[in-house]
């Protein structure tokens, strides 16, 4: 199982990248040095998905993400490569949080966006440019896809959040919870 859980951590981690950024690791990555390596060929054009795997039948559950994390912070995704070094250290069996756990859900299904960003920009989980940014989002998926991706760099945030989505989701968040 713990394989399984790193090899997801860390697709989810990749699956986030701009694609300039997946890019770039994926660049990095074949032109690291440190043996094991990995040849160009397994993951040149591939998604996040092969990239991941490869990744962990190279260099083994327990060092993958600290080699992705590592890279990341090669390429300048300082934060990203943060989540993965409290990824790699909290211990294998501790609770994913709601926001994590339930991602995919609350982008698929939480349609009312604007007044969440409301309460987050007032308790300043939000600044301006990104609450802005994440407005102009064409959909509520996309809004929604783009906050938790902005919330996940803190626990605290999240709980703001989760907190914000039991008074303005009710229905939602009992429904996620007693799927899980």
């Amino acid at each position: 199982m713990g394989s399984r859980t790193h090899k997801k951590i860390l697709a989810d981690t990749l699956e986030d990248l701009t694609e300039t950024n997946f890019q770039k690791f994926v660049q990095d990555l074949v032109d690291r040095r440190q043996e094991p390596r990995v040849r160009r060929a397994r993951v040149d054009g591939k998604g996040f998905l092969v990239v991941a795997d490869v990744m962990v039948s190279t260099f083994t559950e327990k060092k993958v993400l600290s080699v992705a994390a590592e890279i990341l912070r090669g390429i300048g995704c300082s934060e990203e490569a943060q989540q993965l070094k409290e990824a790699e250290s909290s211990p294998s069996g501790s609770e994913q949080h709601f926001v994590d756990k339930h991602f995919s859900e609350l982008i698929d299904r939480v349609t009312c966006v604007e007044p969440i960003l409301d309460l987050l920009l007032q308790k300043e989980v939000l600044q301006h440019e990104a609450y802005n940014s994440i407005r102009s989002m064409p959909t509520p998926q996309a809004k929604m896809r783009e906050l938790l991706i902005h919330l996940r760099a803190s626990p605290a945030h999240k709980d703001i959040f989760y907190d914000i989505l039991k008074k303005q989701q009710k229905h939602l968040v009992e429904d996620l919870e007693g799927n899980s």
